[in-house]
Order: structure tokens, then sequence, then C-alpha cells
């Protein structure tokens, strides 16, 4: 599924007078170089639960892997509406990057066999694709996931900006 163009809108309030809003393609080349995301899903009982974890940003989606034992995949069973967040942790410069959608399991088999080459190619992670799961050399099976933004926000720093992009596929504030 190719990328598709959001809308822009700078929240003036929370950016330095004179701002502008980010580009997406800014946003989205954070996405595509980042290799460290922070996963905030919710479990069963209503507590929050973060993790971080590598992802790959392809064709519009956001990608990560978790064993089915994991807490994160077990939260993402009973509610699937997920954030990931990248960026620095520096005061004055960089750009931060805030994902809201919802995760659903990746199973077909060519979209993995992309996945797992781009895991290979930017994390030196190897994956073999067996059946709808990924699978490591010590045995392990992970589960894939992808979310779509349904709204991203950015916080640009020198200058300070806050800006949202919103997507057609569902109405987020």
């Amino acid at each position: 599924m190719p990328e598709t163009e959001p809308i822009v809108e700078l929240n003036e309030g929370f950016s330095e007078p004179g701002a502008a809003a980010r580009p997406w393609a800014e946003v989205a080349d954070v996405l595509s170089k980042s290799e460290m995301f922070w996963l905030s899903t919710v479990r069963r009982d209503g507590r929050p639960h973060v993790t971080p974890l590598p992802a790959i940003w392809l064709d519009g989606t956001l990608h990560f892997c978790a064993g089915s034992h994991e807490q994160k995949a077990k939260n993402l069973e009973s509610n699937p509406r997920c954030i990931l967040t990248t960026g620095t942790s520096h005061l004055r410069s960089g750009l931060d990057v805030v994902v809201e959608g919802t995760a659903a399991r990746v199973t077909h088999t060519a979209q993995l066999q992309r996945l797992a080459a781009m895991w290979k190619s930017k994390l030196d992670w190897d994956f073999e694709v067996t059946g709808e799961v990924f699978g490591d050399d010590d045995g392990r099976q992970g589960l894939v996931f992808g979310v779509t933004p349904v709204k991203v926000l950015s916080f640009g720093k020198s200058p300070y900006t806050q800006t949202r992009y919103r997507f057609n596929q569902g109405t987020t504030t």
C-alpha cells in the first residue's frame, strides 16, 4: 500500500511564533530512519504498558514483531489500538514523532519476506518466514504487526513546533 499524504495542521498554541508545520516528508524520513520506538498498549485491566522495540516503516505502515507470549501481544489481542513513538532525547534539536493507530497482524508471505529483508538490511537481524510468523535461529517465533497511522504528531525543536497529521482511515482528535 503506497503512502498517503495526510492533512497537516500546525498547532500554533504549542509552536514558536512564526514557525511553520514540519513537512510530512520530514516526518516520514524520521519514521524510516529510526531504529527504536516505544510501543504503548493497554492491558485488559486498563493499565498502560510501554516497551521499547525496533520497528520498520514500509508503505506507510510501521511494523514490529512480538512473541505471542509477550505482554504487548496479549494486550493487542484484546485491544489493538496503540501508539508508537520515536525521536531524540535532546531538548533543543531533532524531531519527536508519535504514531497513533490500530495494530493488525501481518500474515501474507510476500509481505513478511519483504519485512524480513528490511530487518536484515537495516538492523542486521535474521528472520526467516515460517508460515505466518518470523522465526529465528533459536527457534523463537514472532508475530508481525503493522500499524497504519490514523494520526501522527510531530514535535520539532529549534524552532519548537507541534504539528498534527491526520489520515483518512478514521477520525481521531
